[in-house]
């Protein structure tokens, strides 16, 4: 299936930008930023991210490359419900030699934070997939190989309903949400993340099969 981001909605427009059948990119705005309270105490919902709307199970595949400039810069996927309830994942910049993949679930507007440390690399490939109030984010060096990052429950889109090993039930329509890029740096800095190669697909996520 084709996405194209050139009908999607931004959240906190970036002052420079670029929107294409092909590709999206993002020059980062200093002092941007998505956390809500846990440890640090301070609430940020400014980063910019450009969303879609679904009301599906999917699969969407992307190639985000990257030019880091200071600690903090990030940029990557994101599911946006609303400033208490939302998801991202990216690669964090710590310095030349080392940064931190991870993913940050907020789920009644606290964050938390999980990471493996990696060589710092120029860009990177994601495939988000959704099963309902579930969720799965894995990476991929190369766009083949993809290796699980995380599940995870987003609470204010209901419960799981889905019995192991049965077929998908229908999602209402309550279980609709805003998911696609984003790009910030929390720091006094600003990069510029480039977005490609997108894909939608039906969820390649499979129903977890009933144990024998």
């Amino acid at each position: 299936m084709k996405i194209d981001f050139r009908d999607a909605v931004w959240l906190n427009p970036p002052h420079k930008h670029s929107v294409g059948a092909e590709s999206v990119e993002i020059v980062t705005d200093p002092s941007t930023d998505l956390w809500q309270r846990s440890y640090y105490g301070f609430q940020k919902d400014n980063a910019p991210a450009l969303l879609v709307e679904s009301r599906q199970n999917f699969s969407f595949t992307t190639r985000v490359l990257f030019d880091y400039r200071s600690r903090f810069d990030q940029c990557g996927l994101i599911i946006y419900l609303d400033s208490q309830n939302w998801f991202k994942a990216s690669i964090e910049y710590e310095n030349t030699a080392f940064s931190r993949l991870g993913s940050v679930v907020t789920n009644a507007g606290y964050s938390d934070w999980a990471t493996t440390d990696i060589a710092t690399p120029a860009s990177i490939w994601y495939r988000l997939s959704r099963r309902g109030p579930d969720f799965l984010i894995e990476s991929s060096a190369d766009g083949n190989q993809f290796s699980q990052m995380r599940v995870f429950h987003l609470h204010a889109l209901g419960e799981t309903t889905t019995e192991m090993g049965a077929a998908d039930p229908p999602l209402p329509p309550a279980a609709s949400l805003r998911y696609g890029l984003y790009a910030c740096s929390p720091g006094d800095s600003s990069f510029s993340a480039r977005f490609t190669d997108f894909s939608l697909q039906p969820c390649l996520w499979q129903a977890h099969a009933a144990d024998s």
